[in-house]
């Protein structure tokens, strides 16, 4: 389950903060900016939750169509011409565009600093989950944070990774050898545990979930 894990966490992430959104899975739109393993295994996912995933990009740029993308076809499309952009049916936009488009869930799985100060006023998605490290400066943070945006950081959303290699390094010890059922189920009890811990901290401190997320942090 290593390959998926750092997706998958994003995900389990993702349905939790859905939840205490308000945001209904099945009736959700979703970008996500970065198409390599973290993107395109978290595209794939969360449409096995019910969302439409309308926006992807890679290296090379992105394409949008609010209609609704076949994410396997995408990923046929990537591999065979090295990049997302000329897929049929979709508009090609640049990487830029695809963290602007207007969707209810962005996943940042790209490159650090990729919302500013400059951009962070434009985007439309309530929920930023960052299965990117650093995707988001911190002026950007200060103004999506003002402007009601529900952001999971990076240092919870993306650390399904490291917990699978954790696991790894446990079966070792242990000689031990877990199904990938198992992995996953132990991997999202300790994901939505994090969740849980920084949501509340989040709710009870008035802060965003980057500043609670670094509260249990130091705490522990």
């Amino acid at each position: 389950g290593r390959n998926e894990a750092t997706a998958r966490g994003t995900v389990f992430c993702i349905v939790e903060a859905a939840r205490h959104l308000g945001i209904e899975l099945p009736k959700a739109t979703v970008a996500v900016q970065g198409f390599g393993n973290a993107g395109s295994i978290a595209a794939r996912l969360i449409c096995d939750e019910g969302a439409t995933v309308v926006a992807v990009s890679d290296s090379t740029g992105g394409i949008h169509a609010p209609g609704g993308l076949d994410v396997a076809r995408v990923v046929a499309w990537k591999q065979e011409h090295g990049t997302v952009q000329g897929f049929p049916g979709a508009t090609d936009i640049s990487n830029a565009e695809v963290l602007e488009v207007e969707c209810d869930i962005l996943i940042p799985a790209a490159l650090e600093n990729q919302i500013t100060e400059r951009n962070a006023g434009n985007i439309k998605a309530r929920l930023i989950a960052e299965a990117a490290n650093g995707p988001t400066t911190p002026e950007a943070d200060i103004i999506l944070f003002k402007n009601g945006k529900f952001m999971v950081p990076d240092i919870l959303c993306n650390a399904g990774g490291v917990t699978v290699s954790y696991f790894e390094w446990v079966q070792d010890l242990n000689r031990d050898h877990w199904s990938e059922g198992v992995v996953n189920a132990k991997l999202k009890e300790i994901m939505v545990k994090a969740f849980t811990e920084t949501l509340a901290v989040a709710r009870r401190e008035q802060c965003n979930m980057r500043t609670a997320a670094y509260l249990v942090a130091v705490k522990r």
